[in-house]
């Protein structure tokens, strides 16, 4: 009976380990500071064909918002900020 509970333990708390990684590295990347932006927007914006504009209101949302989404398109919700901002119109203001 012992052995079976340790053999569970193990595996339970790996799975909380890569769980709070996981919370941990969403929650640093959604706290940026300024000069962060630059990098952070660029790489955003890498994989589209528009880059002035992606890049101008990336800059412009990590400026208000401190955050950038992981990634070239997506993740919007790791950044609440940046994916409530809308355009006059009702759609996304940030790439």
């Amino acid at each position: 009976m012992a052995a079976s509970r340790s053999s569970l333990f193990l595996p339970l708390s790996l799975l909380l380990l890569i769980t709070l990684s996981n919370v941990a590295e969403a929650y640093s990347s959604a706290k940026l500071r300024p000069s962060d932006c630059q990098p952070k927007c660029k790489y955003r914006c890498s994989a589209t064909s528009h880059k002035k504009p992606c890049m101008f209101f990336c800059l412009k949302c990590c400026a208000k918002c401190l955050c950038v989404p992981p990634g070239t398109y997506g993740n919007r919700q790791v950044c609440p900020c940046y994916n409530n901002w809308k355009t006059k119109e009702g759609g996304p203001k940030c790439p």
